[in-house]
């Protein structure tokens, strides 16, 4: 039996925490035991709404242990993971205590806040020996597996062109508003950007040199409305974009459109379309299972039989952070193109 401790019950603590009774109903051999939150709200049932739809929350926390101190968690509890969704400034060193704890750790993405920090993250994993998965989420999406698959079958010839978008209302839900000031969130880059910089990343491969332009809307926050174009060697058009700022009924919306020699696949309004350059165009038929569940049944499963965790290695999530800071560089320097080591 997998014993995990849960660390933070905002939004995303409360879908992680929903994939895990999930996984005990359906027979896997893990128990959420603790959970840990400084905001004592939380284990009254009073919660904020966030950005994603997912299943009700009706949770009843009275079987778990509760805890209001990470440090004491840490102390008196056995675990085999420790799964972190608090603010994204504190992922580094609540990550690093949980590893050198000797404890695996599943941590919601950014991985961080700089490079600096997570190879930190890195180095810890390295010298406890145990695994560090970031939960980057798209990796486990069905729509963005078959994107995936699709690049590296080279089924449709080479990538001509691909655009990414994500946006939706200014993110007010969360404890003290940590989720907008970038201090603490890192701001759009790191909050929202970040999920296509990964892909983009994990799709094509570090790019060579990027060029972005961007605004701050949001009191306090940066980096809330983003364009980027990345330069490849192979000259394909790579563009994502961001804007967290869509006020009034907008909601939430991420999308990508990628163009090959033979054809392209269109994601939009929760649909994938798949459009041969021959042919008829169609819907695939995909997992209708969640995204988050998918990602922490793959890492439960890889500490219950010690294996890698190559769908996310922590290496290539931290590459992603590198990505952000050239954007950030070409960002303050009105779009300049900085080259990517």
């Amino acid at each position: 039996m997998l014993k995990v401790g849960l660390v933070g019950l905002g939004f995303m603590g409360r879908a992680h925490l929903k994939s895990y009774e999930r996984l005990v109903e359906e027979g896997f051999p893990i128990q959420v035991t603790s959970i840990c939150d400084m905001d004592e709200k939380k284990f009254r049932g009073i919660f904020i709404e966030g950005n994603i739809q997912t299943a009700a929350d009706g949770f009843d926390l009275s079987g778990y242990k509760h805890y209001y101190d990470y440090d004491r968690m840490l102390a008196e509890e056995e675990f085999d993971f420790v799964d972190i969704a608090m603010p994204s400034h504190l992922h580094p060193e609540m990550t690093v205590k949980a590893l050198d704890r000797g404890f695996h750790v599943l941590c919601e993405k950014p991985m961080a806040l700089s490079s600096a920090e997570g190879r930190l993250m890195v180095d810890a994993a390295q010298r406890s020996g145990k695994k560090l998965m970031i939960a980057q989420v798209l990796r486990f999406w069905p729509e963005y597996e078959y994107l995936k698959e699709t690049v590296e079958s080279g089924r449709y010839g080479q990538v001509l062109s691909a655009h990414f978008f994500r946006g939706g209302n200014p993110p007010k839900w969360t404890h003290n508003d940590w989720m907008v000031r970038k201090e603490t969130s890192g701001g759009g880059l790191f909050d929202l950007h970040i999920h296509d910089i990964d892909v983009i990343n994990w799709l094509f491969g570090k790019p060579q040199a990027v060029s972005t332009i961007a605004r701050d809307v949001l009191p306090g926050s940066s980096f809330d409305i983003i364009s980027t174009n990345y330069a490849y060697p192979d000259k394909k058009i790579v563009n994502s974009q961001i804007d967290r700022a869509l006020h009034g009924e907008f909601g939430f919306e991420m999308s990508f459109r990628v163009n090959f020699e033979n054809g392209n696949l269109i994601y939009e309004k929760r649909t994938l379309r798949d459009n041969p350059k021959e042919g008829k165009g169609f819907v695939p038929e995909l997992s209708t299972e969640s995204g988050y569940y998918r990602e922490i049944k793959y890492f439960a499963e890889a500490v219950a039989h010690n294996r890698p965790v190559d769908r996310a290695a922590p290496e290539s999530t931290l590459e992603a952070l590198v990505i952000a800071e050239a954007e950030a560089r070409s960002a303050k320097s009105d779009g300049a193109v900085v080259s990517i080591a």
